[in-house]
């Protein structure tokens, strides 16, 4: 530790060389903190223990909001702020208001950016482009309570600016970087009675911009509050409580490190009490030390003790207690009183694994930005609250700030309702690469970057929350990571440290934390005894549609010793409402709000499991599924034997939390249903038997078991009934798709080079000459479709398909099926029933597909496809089936198959098997950046109907995929670049877009940038083949 600080030291004295040259503070890599008081632990001073108790900061008289309008100057270059504007005589009185915590780009100045990798500016570190540079002049004028008088007054930025300086009443105070942490100034000799005038100019680039380098919008501002507070001259100045459990995790032991701080020139003799209070108002523990604190100097000391059997604190269970430290003088009288909700818990890491109060747990996480869709990085309590519903309705358990402190709020509320927190510091260089060059290798850049790492730990030392620590991300692993490794441990050895780009060979991480394996890497890892737990900070990359292969992941990590989780990336689509020219709204990304011509990334900042305005997406709900704390396992289903496991660590399943349902289908419709119960203590499982209708195999018929969990009382962001786990199950016996008979007779009518044939008011017209295949079909003189089935291969490119290049390595399959060439082989009779043959070769590529189109008897229309590949070297089909339109009005859809949202063929376990119903108008999601979306997998027969009744019937020789909306996909496809299109760029068609495949290729979930679907959700072979059967409902 004294190593680190005489680095510190060092870094201050050369800040103080780089003065002298008149190198500015904000190119100065070795001054990123002028007069800034040291970072504490979050907490504010009381008159008396009672208001201490409460914590509400409005309460306190030594608490003044400096948030609401301030005055406000925006200029484009840092030279063109205005000069003096800090003096007290400067005119401020024509200048704008700006929304106090707020971001300037949002109030109607500067263009926001997203960039994923790089500055805003050409890298030149410590240098920015001095060109463009916005700067923020902010004024305002405040008031000091009369009871102020005598005592020390700081004022305190919570976070939000990239770099600022402070004046006074015209006196500068100081200088900060590091935006994501607060920045505290003691302002006591530059106040007086009565008004004061307060001034900073904010940048929003600095030397401090190249650390950080964040996956997100680069705005600008001060968007987190601003307070003053006052303390005696006698305080407490900072506390970190250990509320550890012994070795069994049963009595808590309990210190507390203090340190007090004497402003006067004569030493004080104190008194702390310490209290720890249970949720019910009464005392587990208490005790009073006195303390000598020498003159103008501060004093540590540790106050010791152990609780008995105290309630343990995880996230399932976020039991919390309050800490209450009071400062008394010589004479008993209050000095000040100061609170902190904690929590008794231990982590430990024991063979390679992460152990929370003795048990091993999954870590179910996302990543989570600072994001408001209508503020940007200004994040309210009710955006918070929200977040927690949302992750307590998706069985999250965990987050990682990333890649910075979040507000203060967020933990307190993380310590309240139960979510794990890495707390990642203020840290990310990528753009500067990761080797030898990258600034973490300088010495000059050392300072800087145990800043970020100890701010971070001061500032959040004392929540529960908190288990992990982390360095940042994606900014190498020079010299400064295995300082900050080291100073963290030391200062914290209760928590694991943490290092994204420390890998196995590394000793500065305690955790494998690696982001976006591949598929093949992981599973080696998960083979082996990796020696540490394997938590990936960064996994399942949720981009557009997306979030492929989830359940895979789980079931791999499961597998494993050493895998315990992950964390989503990330939590939200970072899109800003918007309208176009014609006033139709739509969610902005990078490139743009006028920042086409800026440095963007486009629309990688839309790849969240959270839409903008925070409600679900259509990969939203896998991520519910599989992460679900409840999990089913058939064990016997001819007998009605299943298994339940408890994935909670710490919560029994009992009659008094959940309730239980099964339901029995067959062929999609309710065959019978009930209820049952599972008492199963936490971290076990049991086999139970459920009371099912006796199933006889048959041909035709197919049954699944449907199993449900609800909660049955009310939680504080569920309702009672809210359902919290699900699982399907298919039996052995299941024959469902068996050959049809027909009845009925045909009418055959031999033209010169056609065919017609007539079933009652249904009539097929068949060429038979070359070039064509099916010319028509009608129902009552009127055509049943507009267009006619039609060979298709290709999908609107999902923004995993443009991430692995497939918009131009499948190309060619694009206009496949419309540049197609029939051959006729003839037509033959049997048995009633006439089918026509032909041979469909592909236009440019080596492929053919033989059709078999046969009319039974009844008039329903049979199509047989078989696809060969005729060349090694042809490259992946998206899809393959048959496109169709029908009219508008056949807007009624109803199939039975797996609904009721969209699925894929790797995200379709978040989807049960049914007959589900809806309108064609909804079956298509307004995906931000338009893409295929709307299929539905496992489909068995579907119809398409209008308000009468009339339309279609498609059922399959075996499963299909299929979807019906009012899009083709070339209205989806911008082509070879993404063309910055949005969905309100796409009106729906006057038309139904019926697709009907046999199979079409995954989403993938593994990155998007490069990563294809696994293996077994690709067209790896060469030869396929499907049926399916349309009838015309009259």
């Amino acid at each position: 530790m004294k190593k680190n600080i005489y680095l510190l030291l060092f870094a201050v004295i050369c800040g103080n060389l780089y003065a002298q040259n008149n190198v500015p503070d904000w190119e100065n890599p070795e001054v990123f903190a002028v007069n800034k008081e040291k970072t504490r632990a979050t907490s504010l001073p009381f008159a008396d223990e009672t208001s201490a108790l409460k914590n509400e900061s409005m309460s306190s008289p030594y608490f003044k909001s400096l948030d609401g309008i301030w005055k406000f100057y925006w200029v484009p270059k840092i030279s063109e702020v205005p000069a003096g504007f800090y003096k007290e005589n400067y005119d401020v009185s024509k200048w704008a208001d700006m929304k106090v915590p707020g971001n300037w780009e949002f109030n109607g100045y500067g263009i926001p950016m997203y960039v994923n990798v790089g500055f805003g500016f050409k890298a030149k570190p410590p240098h920015i482009d001095r060109e463009d540079s916005p700067t923020g002049a902010y004024r305002r004028e405040f008031t000091i309570p009369e009871d102020w008088d005598g005592r020390r007054v700081f004022i305190h930025f919570e976070g939000g600016t990239n770099s600022m300086y402070v004046w006074v009443n015209g006196e500068k105070v100081g200088y900060t970087e590091n935006a994501k942490s607060p920045a505290e100034f003691d302002i006591t000799k530059y106040v007086r009675k009565g008004k004061n005038t307060l001034a900073c100019e904010v940048h929003k680039y600095s030397d401090g911009s190249y650390l950080e380098d964040q996956d997100m919008w680069r705005l600008g501002g001060i968007n987190r509050s601003v307070y003053l507070y006052s303390t005696d001259q006698t305080r407490i100045l900072d506390f970190f409580a250990h509320p550890d459990l012994d070795k069994n995790y049963k009595n808590g032991l309990f210190s507390l490190d203090l340190v007090l701080k004497n402003y006067t020139s004569s030493a004080k003799d104190q008194t702390v009490e310490v209290s720890i209070l249970d949720k019910n108002g009464k005392k587990v523990f208490n005790s009073n030390q006195k303390v000598n604190i020498p003159a103008d100097n501060t004093a540590e000391t540790t106050i010791k003790g152990t609780v008995s059997s105290p309630l343990k604190w995880t996230a399932e269970t976020p039991n919390l207690y309050t800490l209450v430290i009071t400062l008394k003088d010589n004479k008993g009288k209050v000095i000040e009183s100061t609170s902190h909700k904690i929590g008794f818990r231990k982590i430990e890491i024991t063979d390679g694994q992460v152990f929370v109060n003795g048990k091993k747990v999954y870590f179910k996480g996302v990543n989570l930005h600072e994001f408001n869709t209508q503020t940007g990085q200004v994040v309210n309590r009710e955006v918070m609250m929200r977040n927690i519903q949302l992750m307590k309705e998706l069985n999250i358990n965990a987050v990682r700030t990333s890649h910075y402190p979040q507000p203060p709020l967020w933990y307190e509320l993380c310590d309240q309702y139960g979510i794990y927190l890495v707390a990642e510091a203020n840290m990310e260089s990528h753009g500067l690469g990761y080797g030898p060059d990258n600034v973490s290798n300088l010495p000059e850049w050392l300072g800087a970057h145990m800043d970020r790492i100890i701010r971070s730990v001061e500032r959040d030392k004392n929540h529960p929350s908190v288990i992990f620590w982390s360095l940042g991300n994606e900014s190498g692993n020079g010299k400064a990571f295995f300082e900050m490794y080291k100073w963290a441990k030391e200062r914290d050895n209760s928590r694991p440290v943490q290092y994204e780009q420390a890998h196995q060979k590394d000793p500065n991480t305690d955790i494998l934390c690696p982001m976006y394996p591949s598929w093949e890497s992981m599973k080696r890892d998960a083979a082996k005894d990796l020696g540490r737990p394997y938590i990936m900070c960064e996994y399942a990359h949720a981009m557009g549609n997306s979030m492929g292969n989830f359940q895979e992941y789980w079931d791999l990590m499961r597998s494993s010793k050493n895998m315990q989780g992950g964390f989503i990336w990330e939590w939200y689509n970072h899109g800003f409402k918007t309208q176009d020219e014609q006033g139709r709204p739509y969610w902005a990304y990078g490139g743009d709000l006028k920042g086409y011509n800026k440095m963007n990334d486009g629309n990688f900042c839309i790849d969240g499991i959270i839409s903008p305005d925070q409600n679900y997406l259509p990969h939203t709900h896998i991520v519910k599924k599989v992460y679900q704390n409840i999990l089913f396992e058939p064990k016997d289903l001819n007998n009605g034997i299943i298994t339940v496991i408890n994935d909670f660590k710490f919560t029994d399943l009992t009659n008094k939390n959940y309730t239980y349902k099964w339901v029995l289908l067959k062929n999609g419709k309710v065959f019978g249903e009930g209820n049952f119960d599972a008492v199963i203590p936490a971290d076990t499982k049991k086999d139970i038997k459920l009371n099912l209708p006796a199933i006889t195999p048959e041909a035709g018929a197919e049954y699944y078991l449907q199993l449900f969990a609800y909660n049955k009382e009310q939680t504080p962001f569920t309702p009672a009934g809210f359902e919290v786990a699900k699982e399907e199950f298919a039996f052995d016996s299941n024959n469902y798709f068996t050959p049809a008979t027909y009845t009925g007779s045909l009418n055959v009518e031999k033209g010169e080079d056609k065919i017609t044939v007539k079933s009652g008011t249904i009539s097929y017209e068949f060429s038979t000459k070359n070039g064509k295949s099916l010319l028509s079909v009608e129902n009552d003189g009127k055509r049943v479709f507009r267009e006619l089935p039609r060979l298709n291969f290709w999908r609107a490119p999902i923004d995993n398909d443009f991430g692995s290049w497939e918009q131009y390595a499948l190309r060619i399959w694009d206009a496949a099926g419309q540049n197609v060439i029939y051959t006729y082989k003839g037509s033959q009779e049997n048995g009633g029933a006439i089918s026509f043959n032909y041979e469909a070769k592909l236009r440019g590529i080596e492929a053919k597909v033989d059709f078999t189109y046969t009319v039974n008897k009844d008039g329903s229309l049979t199509t047989d496809a078989h696809y060969k590949a005729l060349s090694d070297d042809l490259p992946e089909m998206m899809r393959f089936g048959m496109l169709m339109t029908l009219p508008q009005e056949y807007n009624d859809f109803t199939w039975y198959g797996r609904g009721p949202w969209e699925n894929y063929v790797d995200r379709n376990g978040d989807t049960f098997m049914g007959v589900w119903n809806g309108a064609v108008e909804d079956q298509y999601y307004p995906y931000i950046r338009p893409q295929e979306g709307g299929n539905k997998t496992d489909v068995r027969w579907l119809s398409l109907t209008d308000k009468s009744g009339k339309g279609i019937l498609i059922k399959g020789a075996q499963p299909l995929s299929v979807s019906a909306t009012n899009n083709r996909p070339e209205d989806l496809d911008p082509g070879m670049t993404k063309k910055q299109q949005h969905a309100s760029d796409v009106l729906p068609r006057k038309e139904v877009v019926l697709c009907v495949d046999l199979f079409q290729r995954g989403v993938a979930g593994l990155d998007s940038w490069g990563a294809k679907p696994l293996d077994e959700y690709r067209f790896s072979d060469k030869e396929y083949k499907y049926s399916y059967t349309i009838s015309i409902l009259k």
